[in-house]
């Protein structure tokens, strides 16, 4: 399997409000590093995975509604805990979305997987991932 990865990052705000999140419970800062890896089984006629400039753009303005944003003051994340797992959930959507709808180009609608990491710090990280279809 094919794979290109792309990298942006993104400094946001919220709280975790539950026990088992200790003192993440509070209102905190956390900056993401945001890996995003695009698979496909064979290159396209142009011997590619996707356009890289593409997916740059693509996740910059996946991420711009939540840059320097307080999640928990967000409507679209009322009643859910932001974690790093959510998250990358909610950012691969998006992109996933974007590739279904022609953002990425011809090439995006042949991928067959996604995979969003964030990095925590340079010790933790989650993932998600998942087919485009």
């Amino acid at each position: 399997m094919f794979c290109v990865e792309v990298r942006d990052r993104i400094m946001i705000a919220h709280s975790l409000p539950d026990a088992f999140f200790g003192p993440a419970q509070g209102l905190h800062g956390a900056t993401f590093v945001v890996d995003v890896a695009f698979f496909r089984e064979t290159l396209t006629d142009r011997n590619v995975v996707v356009d890289i400039g593409a997916a740059l753009e693509v996740l910059k303005q996946t991420l711009k509604p939540l840059a320097y944003q307080n999640l928990d003051a967000l409507p679209m994340f009322a009643g859910h805990l932001t974690t790093t797992e959510f998250l990358a959930k909610h950012i691969f959507d998006a992109i996933a979305a974007a590739a279904r709808d022609g953002a990425l180009g011809d090439e995006g609608r042949g991928l067959a997987r996604i995979r969003v990491t964030l990095h925590e710090t340079d010790l933790a990280r989650a993932s998600y991932e998942g087919g485009v279809v």
